[in-house]
């Protein structure tokens, strides 16, 4: 049968189809349903008449047949490109078991389409539309924005799914409050590079190895890109400075304008209990700016701490003996000292350098 002849077919029966369409009797309708959707395959191309008219009947007989039933409909429909859209969006707006198939997979649901769901349904609908094969920014906005943290994981980690930058941002400080979301956003290959290196101070050293590693690959335009796009972003607002912090820069500069601020020098500040010398000492070595120092040394991040020494070029031993002092109310300090020597030599100097460049955005904003 040509085309032509089954929307005439159709054409002919729609009034007869209505009414069974109305039949109370389930039977008689899921009956009628599945002779309709095996027509409707049986033809291999339809007019935008015809389609609607499918739609029309498909959509009347689907609205109060079981779950089950309604399911199984989106299952046959849902990678269809000729599907009837009048279907495909009342199944879409169904519920999660029947719309899930039809959110992740139909063609014919268009941004809009999309968006309306992110706002309106709930988050077995938001995942759904998180999985497709491709997600335009549109749409990515609208999940991020009513989203949870396990549809905005499921977003993450879909590839094909595009992010603006400020939907990107707002994954990024979601991230930083909940460790659940650590892994999906680092190993996102499209997250922004000054993004990435944001993630640095708050994952574990898997997340972190996989950072430097990137780093490591950078294009050098890519990196210089991502290095003014992270300017414009940083927060100004690092809090209160130590109340030392005057006295203590004064002394680092009168020493090291006597030549006398070197690595060693360092060391005996962290022996002696010059805290604030050392970290003004250390973002000057480092290049970077007090806050970013701070938040390294208060934490006692040695992962950190070799990136710095490791790109000023600082040997292992100086960079043990700072980790050692750091760890000196620790009764395992030696055993953790030898281990973080062990992942200083392996540190590539090249991935330390482009690591810290991106530490370096907040005392070169400041500074601007």
């Amino acid at each position: 049968m040509t085309a032509m002849e089954s929307e005439g077919a159709v054409q002919s029966r729609l009034p007869d189809l209505i009414a069974m369409a109305r039949e109370p009797s389930s039977e008689k309708r899921r009956a009628l349903l599945r002779e309709l959707t095996d027509v409707f395959f049986g033809t291999d191309t339809h007019s935008s008449t015809e389609t609607d008219l499918y739609g029309t009947v498909l959509a009347e007989l689907s609205a109060e047949m079981e779950t089950a039933v309604r399911a199984e409909l989106a299952q046959r429909f849902a990678a269809t490109a000729a599907a009837p859209r009048a279907l495909i969006r009342r199944l879409a707006n169904d519920e999660a078991e029947v719309a899930t198939p039809v959110l992740t997979s139909s063609p014919v649901l268009t941004d809009g389409d999309l968006i309306e769901v992110a706002r309106t349904r709930g988050q077995d609908h938001l995942r759904a539309v998180s999985a497709r094969k491709d997600v335009s920014e549109a749409v990515s906005d609208a999940i991020v924005d009513h989203g949870d943290d396990e549809t905005l994981e499921r977003l993450l980690s879909n590839e094909g799914a595009q992010l603006s930058r400020a939907a990107s941002e707002k994954a990024v400080e979601r991230a930083r409050a909940n460790p659940a979301l650590h892994a999906a956003t680092v190993e996102r290959k499209a997250l922004p590079p000054d993004l990435l290196n944001e993630m640095y101070f708050i994952v574990e050293a898997r997340l972190r190895h996989t950072i430097l590693e990137r780093n490591a690959r950078l294009d050098p335009a890519v990196l210089e890109s991502a290095l003014e796009a992270g300017r414009t972003r940083l927060a100004t607002q690092d809090g209160a400075l130590p109340a030392d912090y005057a006295e203590s820069l004064a002394y680092v500069e009168e020493l090291h304008a006597a030549n006398q601020l070197t690595p060693q020098m360092l060391a005996r500040f962290l022996r002696s209990g010059g805290r604030t010398c050392f970290l003004i000492a250390l973002a000057q070595l480092a290049e970077i700016d007090f806050h970013t120092a701070r938040q390294i040394i208060e934490r006692c991040d040695l992962d950190a701490l070799a990136v710095v020494c490791r790109s000023a070029g600082l040997d292992r031993a100086l960079f043990l003996t700072y980790a050692v002092v750091l760890l000196n109310n620790d009764g395992s300090a030696m055993a953790k000292a030898h281990s973080y020597g062990r992942m200083y030599e392996e540190l590539a100097p090249d991935a330390a350098r482009r690591t810290l460049r991106f530490w370096r955005m907040r005392r070169e904003a400041r500074a601007a």
